[in-house]
């Protein structure tokens, strides 16, 4: 495929990369027609070296903030420099050297052919190079990905949380940017937004590569700070998508299910402590009716739950490019 006639811009966030970023940036392909380095007011010397290979390479574009703005302010910094350049794909390239630049034509064929919205990087059906992620990386994002897949309802991809990925311009205007999360929580935060525009998340196998290179997302950051953002997530996107923009069984069953598995966990203790306190076993009607209430919760929200495991936008709003 002739990726030449198409427009296609490169983000890249950059803080602390003054060891990747040149063979980064060399590695971009040809056809690639902007590359766009947001330099995330690193202390090191990552800016100049940009800025020296943007003499010796018109394509590259560098934008400098003043004060540090996290990924996710450079990312919509980046993303609005890519709509001023009238960009029809736009891709997240970290400056760190995972992500390997020979991967874009994999990315992008899917919205080039209409086909998906939004393409991302899945570095869990490549088992080879999955063994050179470290043990902890993989266990934490095991499970990050499942609390992100239920928050933003993409139940049909793998690795939500992967920082590699290309969209397409008119989903990309949709978004409210100045309103996405700019920490590291920045790419579940577009997925959740992208969920309610109804946008096609489609998967590509991309190895990543492990170096010597130093995560800056602690643990104790993804620990404290990931699991509120997450709940957040999910009770907005509940709200919105079937009490908001639409009003379904879906609906019905959330509204029945939870008071009745609140009713039967609440009346059930407060009864359990009551008689434990006086010594007497409770009455068999006292004991089955908070029973059956969780019992009948669970069985409602159980259809609740494959309602929204079906409910993952399938056709894309893009159409193919010509």
């Amino acid at each position: 495929m002739n990726f030449s006639k198409f427009k296609i811009a490169v983000v890249i966030p950059s803080f602390k990369t003054e060891n990747e970023i040149v063979s980064v940036l060399n590695g971009i392909p040809s056809f690639v027609r902007h590359i766009i380095v947001v330099d995330d007011a690193s202390p090191d010397s990552s800016a100049d070296l940009v800025a020296a290979a943007a003499k010796r390479n018109r394509r590259i574009l560098l934008i400098r903030h003043e004060a540090n703005q996290g990924v996710g302010g450079a990312m919509v910094t980046g993303f609005k420099k890519a709509l001023e350049l009238g960009a029809e794909i736009v891709i997240k390239l970290d400056g760190d050297g995972q992500m390997d630049p020979q991967y874009i034509p994999a990315l992008i064929t899917p919205l080039i052919a209409g086909e998906a919205d939004y393409a991302k990087g899945n570095r869990f059906r490549d088992f080879a190079s999955l063994q050179q992620m470290p043990l902890i990386r993989r266990v934490g994002n095991l499970g990050l990905s499942f609390l992100t897949k239920a928050a933003t309802g993409y139940w049909n991809i793998f690795d939500p949380t992967n920082g590699y990925f290309a969209i397409r311009t008119e989903l990309l205007k949709q978004l409210p940017l100045d309103k996405i999360d700019k920490s590291y929580y920045f790419e579940t935060s577009m997925l959740s937004r992208l969920y309610l525009l109804g946008a096609v998340v489609q998967d590509v196998t991309i190895p990543a590569r492990y170096r010597n290179e130093i995560s800056s997302l602690s643990i104790r950051r993804v620990l404290f700070e990931f699991p509120y953002k997450l709940v957040n997530t999910f009770f907005r996107r509940m709200i919105l998508r079937y009490f908001i923009f639409d009003f379904s069984m879906m609906s019905i069953y959330l509204l029945t299910g939870i008071p009745l598995l609140l009713f039967g966990l609440i009346f059930g203790t407060i009864k359990w402590i009551q008689y434990a306190k006086i010594g007497i076993p409770a009455p068999t009607g006292t004991v089955i009716l908070p029973t059956l209430a969780v019992i009948l919760a669970i069985q409602i929200l159980l259809s609740a739950i494959e309602i929204d495991l079906h409910a993952t936008p399938r056709k894309a709003i893009s159409k193919a490019l010509a």
